[in-house]
């Protein structure tokens, strides 16, 4: 090798040059190789695979689809892999993915007429194979996807055929069908919607309105579209499967959310039970042209309870974002779905216009040739002498040319040489069978239908307007809503959650949770709730359910907690640690910090708890307080009333009991709730009850009180006013049950169609038991009920043999007296009835103004966390029954059960009771 060095190229000045400054004009760094690769497959996805075209509505393989279909489209059925095959000119992606495509189309039953095993999209089977089924065009695809006229053609892949760049469609496909597809950076869901929901929005749009629409899926369900958002990306749909109650032991699924499937929706109940959310006996799906799947539940199970944990814990409720991205310019835009209609609904407009135009002109030119033949034929010009020795077809030209002349008025457009050759081709037997008469009147004809395109063209919006009522009229049959939509509440997973998982507590040790087996029992719960406890020392925390967790020692009551649980009163008595005076309080929990420690006493070390009960329906209990004997007392004993005492926050002091020490306290007697009733609403929207005002008022419930429903198939059913209860759609009437209360029935017999009249009590059935209030004839039917005290109802009969209609006023009151529920009643008309209005108003709760509580009784307050918890300055002494102002002789001696010789020494028992154990 030699040693010498190779000589640099030099430039076009003799300079000498390097390699990186050779190549500085042409290279590219890798990295932009990749960035150009990137982009360059990235619009392609987006472009030519994965999102739709706003103005057909297609992803290029449907497009290619539809075109290939309308291409091989002789009115008969197709084999599929015919189509498939036929699609591979267009579309240079193999024929799994066209094959799944055009199955999709088919199961949207729009576009294709399907014919053999095409899948179903509820229960998730799958198609045939492509050879086993047929499809061809539908006669609404044919109506409105294509016209060639219209069309904007582009060559395929490979040059050799040509393919529509976008079909004109004339309706808006793309939201009546739906879209999904992921492409690169970006993805698009677009919710299908109802087909007459679009026409009727379109109409709108036409006439200057702005749509709103919602979405309408083809399985059905129920839809809670309050944040749909228009369809764009942040938006969510909330969808139900439909769920009956057959009675208190089944439920049946008759109808699924959007994009589950039967399968799917069994396989995540059955998961719900294996892991304790739920508790069923069994499952059963009978699907088969309809949705039907039969769910058995577990002897003692709720089954409204069980509704709203199956929309908690399973596939019954889904939840769908919405994302709203269409192919617009060659570009991704990112549209609400009422923007889509608006250019769907122009789009069609113009389309239309389009298609008059080309009519026009075929119009045209059919009478221009017509005129140009008739003219021809009637003046004799194919036997002019000039014409007949004519040599050529220049010469032709030119002796037609001048005979045309004269008439050149009566034409709407200058004469080509084209229009000479195609005269001149006429053979001549069907110049000689030419019948001017016939011409005349197709003449006539063809002018009478340009007057309607002009006509069209000059009003195109009320021409669109009949376009889309036409559409409507013919294929709108079937395709009424489907999705029922309404409001849904929020089903909270902790609040239907089985009670799956029992709970221990150590007292002493202080340790709470689901692992300690060897310990004593609190109850049953559920793994996602939260636990109560309160100590001895006068703190509470709220606590996670765990297998095993460490709350404090010497614990006096554990619990399931409630959140805003305004009803469980806590009734306490304490020793304050640094004066050694004890207090009463009654107070509720309504929210905290989790795991954080609340004191309930005033803080100071050393307090004690020396009584504590817990009241699911704020009771209030007496109690006796015996005192340790002092010198200076002369009464040791006396009766604490809790019911005297006023519910507070829980951060209160309470009142002052006694300053000296406390020998024992005993319960004396149980007491009764000191809350009012609870008030209970019916919200319409949601069919569920509730206590923050939403809807119709029903009343205060308190103990055994019932609900009354009144169904319109003449049924009732008593229930609970528990807020857990679901209530059918086809309830009529729902109040508050009034066992003395009379009602008032106008009701027609199956069998003879005559109207009667009743007057009854509802008879107290237990609940969740259903009756019939009307006889059992096929056909039988309520008309109407009310609680009015006078009700009087407008009848109309029709009288004599004429059947004249006649309107009269009839009082209930006066054609028949209270029986019992189940008599048929008496005749409300000795003639014919067709109509019958209640004229009399309605007996309604009414709601009160008054407190809720007791004018003594304060309602509990949920402190902010961050405000310290010291003593109320308004808390006074009890004022009746001390020691101190009351003689020894006036007060009964209560029984001695223990003595306290030590604080630390009291306990509690099961009962929730404090003492020496």
């Amino acid at each position: 090798m030699s040693d010498e060095m190779t000589p640099l190229p030099r430039d076009g000045e003799g300079n000498e040059t390097t390699d990186q400054q050779q190549g500085s004009s042409h290279t590219i760094p890798l990295s932009g190789l990749y960035e150009n690769w990137f982009l360059d497959y990235a619009s392609y996805v987006i472009l030519d695979r994965a999102v739709p075209h706003i103005n057909d509505g297609f992803k290029p393989v449907q497009r290619r689809i539809l075109h290939s279909l309308k291409e091989m489209d002789d009115g008969r059925f197709n084999k599929a892999a015919n189509v498939i095959g036929n699609t591979m000119k267009y579309h240079p992606h193999g024929d799994a993915s066209i094959g799944d495509a055009m199955v999709q189309i088919g199961q949207k039953d729009l576009l294709i007429d399907c014919q053999g095993n095409w899948g179903d999209p509820i229960t998730g089977d799958s198609a045939a194979a492509p050879r086993y089924i047929e499809g061809r065009l539908s006669k609404f695809a044919n109506d409105v996807v294509f016209n060639p006229d219209t069309t904007e053609w582009q060559l395929s892949y490979d040059g050799r055929n040509r393919e529509p760049v976008t079909l004109p469609v004339k309706f808006p496909l793309l939201l009546a069908q739906g879209a999904e597809g992921i492409a690169v950076g970006l993805a698009t869901k677009i919710m299908p919607h109802n087909f007459i929901e679009l026409i009727d929005a379109s109409i709108d749009v036409l006439r200057g309105g702005r749509p709103n629409l919602l979405p309408d899926f083809p399985t059905g369900g129920l839809a809670d579209c309050s944040a749909y958002n228009e369809g764009q990306r942040g938006g969510k749909i909330r969808v139900r499967a439909k769920i009956e109650e057959r009675d208190k032991k089944t439920l049946a699924i008759t109808e699924i959310p959007y994009g589950t499937t039967t399968g799917a929706l069994i396989d995540s109940i059955v998961a719900a039970n294996d892991k304790g959310k739920i508790k069923i006996k069994k499952i059963e799906d009978n699907t088969a042209q309809h949705v039907e799947i039969i769910v058995h539940l577990a002897p003692g199970i709720s089954p409204d309870m069980t509704i709203d944990a199956l929309y908690a814990f399973t596939s019954c409720e889904v939840s769908i974002s919405p994302n709203t991205c269409v192919i617009k310019d060659d570009k991704p835009h990112f549209l609400s779905v009422n923007d889509i209609l608006i250019a769907n609904t122009k789009q069609t407009k113009g389309l239309l216009k389009q298609e008059l135009e080309i009519r026009l002109r075929e119009l045209q030119e059919k009478i221009f040739f017509s005129s140009l033949l008739k003219i021809f034929i009637q003046e004799g010009m194919y036997k002019h002498p000039e014409y007949e020795h004519s040599g050529d077809f220049d010469t032709v030209v030119q002796v037609l040319t001048k005979l045309f002349t004269p008439f050149f008025d009566q034409l709407y457009r200058e004469i080509l040489p084209e229009d000479y050759r195609k005269l001149i081709d006429k053979p001549m037997s069907s110049i000689t069978r030419f019948d001017v008469k016939k011409a005349d009147e197709q003449l006539a004809a063809l002018e009478e239908e340009i007057k309607k395109v002009r006509h069209n063209l000059r009003h195109l919006t009320d021409y669109a307007i009949a376009w889309f009522e036409r559409l409507k009229k013919q294929y709108g049959k079937g395709r009424e809503r489907r999705t029922e939509l309404r409001a849904f509440d929020r089903v909270e997973a902790a609040q239907v959650a089985l009670a799956n998982v029992k709970l221990y507590v150590n007292r002493i040790d202080g340790f709470v949770g689901t692992g300690l087996r060897k310990d004593e029992y609190v109850g049953d719960c559920s793994d996602l709730d939260d636990v109560i406890v309160f100590r001895n020392d006068g703190k509470f925390l709220v606590t996670k359910v765990q297998d095993k967790v460490f709350v404090g020692k010497d614990v006096i009551h554990v619990a399931v907690f409630k959140k805003g649980d305004d009803r469980t009163v806590y009734n306490m008595v304490y020793r304050d640690g640094k004066t050694g005076t004890s207090y009463v309080k009654r107070f509720s929990v309504l929210g905290v910090t989790r795991d954080r420690e609340y004191d309930l006493t005033k803080g100071e070390k050393g307090s004690r708890v020396l009584y504590f009960t817990a009241n699911p329906n704020g009771e209030a209990e007496v109690v006796g307080v015996q005192l340790k004997p002092q010198s200076k007392l002369r009464k040791l004993q006396f009766d604490i009333d809790f019911a005297d005492i006023a519910i507070k926050g829980r951060s209160s002091q309470g009142n002052i009991v006694t300053k000296y020490p406390i020998k024992k306290i005993t319960l004396k007697s149980k007491g009764i709730s000191t809350l009012a009733g609870r008030k209970v609403w019916f919200d319409d929207v949601l069919k569920r009850l509730n206590a923050d005002g939403r809807g119709q008022y029903l009343g205060e419930f308190d103990g055994d009180d019932k609900i009354l429903t009144v169904m319109a198939d003449g049924t009732y059913e008593l229930t609970s006013f528990d807020l857990s209860n679901h209530f059918d759609d086809k309830l009529l009437r729902i109040e508050q049950y009034n066992p003395q209360r009379v009602y008032s029935v106008v009701h027609r017999d199956g069998k003879s169609g005559i109207y009667y009249v009743k007057r009854f009590v509802f008879d107290d059935l237990p609940i969740g038991k259903r009756t019939s209030i009307i006889n059992d004839e096929p056909g039988s039917k309520l008309i109407l009920i009310t609680n009015a005290t006078t009700p009087v109802v407008e009848v109309t009969i029709l009288k004599g043999k004429s059947r004249t209609p006649e309107t009269v006023e009839q009082s209930l009151l006066d054609i028949i007296d209270v029986k019992g529920m189940k008599a048929q009643g008496n005749r409300l008309s000795s003639h014919d009835v067709t109509r019958v209005t209640l004229l009399t108003a309605e007996e309604q709760a009414t709601e009160t103004t008054a407190e809720t509580t007791p004018p003594d009784v304060t309602p509990p307050v949920d402190e902010p966390e961050e405000t310290p918890e010291t003593p109320a300055a308004d808390e006074k002494p009890v004022e009746r029954k001390t020691p101190e102002n009351e003689p020894e002789a006036s007060k009964p001696k209560p029984k001695v059960d223990f003595e306290i010789t030590n604080p630390d020494d009291i306990r509690v028992d099961d009962n929730g009771q404090m003492g020496l154990f």
